[in-house]
């Protein structure tokens, strides 16, 4: 083999490397900003490209995913002349890859220093205890400032945080006692309400107590007093039974004479000192008396 022939084959070989190394894969979610001769020509998404050597390059290789960023603690001042750290977490991603290559030098650099002096802004017209209390009103307006002005650099601002606000150390002491005061004043109002309302239930206890107590005794004596009106009905009405039935047997004088003797022999019942006998009842009486002894000697006669 001559030395052309080597000479052929190390152009072949170099021919067919540098196709090699100029076939470029751009994976997911990514993206590619070529340049040729110093000019951008083109943005490579996913998926095989090839670059004509020494004319064209890669000027940046961009990421399309979200991404995220953490920016150290920021001093502001609050509007009433307080001084405070505040770190903010800045959530962005890449929307043009052509203005995030050219847009801007140091993208994330231009972002913290603009997040930064957005954030002093916004703080500066807010007191501290609103600031405290609204950060979600924060969050949403550094987000609005730095998505606007982000825009012409290709980067789309998703979302803002902020992850510390840190007050000074007397600010926060104070701010303590303060927590700790308020909350020993809702438990003290928590046991006077506590209190208020277990008197008030033992209250209601003897209210409630006493009114059945009141009715047990009211319905007693409404019972008491209906068995004595019912005792009273029946007792009439024995009596208007026994002098119906009296006068319908047609009784004689003598019959109710005798009546008559045994109702005042019941008035006497032993104890008695004085009685006033009628006279017709003393004529009775003796015949009454005359009657018992002749039954009493009939039985001799038949002996």
């Amino acid at each position: 083999m001559g030395p052309g022939l080597y000479a052929l084959i190390a152009i072949l070989f170099l021919a067919i490397l540098t196709i090699i190394i100029n076939i470029k894969i751009v994976p997911q979610a990514n993206a590619y900003v070529v340049e040729r001769l110093g000019a951008y020509r083109t943005t490579w998404g996913t998926g095989l490209h090839f670059k004509i050597p020494f004319f064209d390059r890669i000027a940046k290789k961009v990421s399309l995913k979200e991404q995220v960023i953490d920016f150290p603690p920021q001093p502001v001042i609050t509007k009433d002349n307080v001084t405070m750290q505040i770190d903010t977490v800045v959530y962005f991603q890449i929307t043009d890859p052509k203005l995030y290559a050219y847009g801007v030098e140091h993208p994330i650099s231009a972002i913290e220093n603009l997040s930064a002096t957005t954030l002093r802004n916004i703080i500066g017209e807010m007191e501290l205890d609103h600031t405290l209390t609204s950060r979600d009103v924060i969050n949403s307006k550094i987000r609005v400032i730095l998505d606007e002005a982000t825009d012409a650099w290709g980067i789309k601002v998703n979302r803002v945080e902020l992850k510390n606000i840190l007050p000074p150390k007397e600010i926060q002491d104070a701010m303590e006692k303060q927590m700790k005061a308020e909350r020993e004043r809702r438990a003290k109002i928590l046991d006077a309400e506590g209190e208020k309302r277990s008197a008030i239930l033992i209250a209601e206890g003897h209210k409630e107590s006493a009114i059945l107590q009141a009715d047990a005794t009211k319905e007693a004596k409404i019972r008491e007093a209906q068995g004595e009106a019912e005792a009273i009905v029946s007792i009439q009405k024995a009596m208007a039974d026994g002098l119906r039935m009296l006068n319908e047997a047609a009784p004689t004088d003598s019959v109710i004479a005798l009546k008559s003797l045994e109702a005042f022999q019941k008035l006497a019942d032993g104890k008695a000192t004085k009685i006033i006998i009628p006279s017709q009842i003393q004529s009775l009486a003796g015949l009454a008396t005359s009657v018992k002894e002749l039954i009493s000697t009939e039985p001799d006669k038949k002996a």
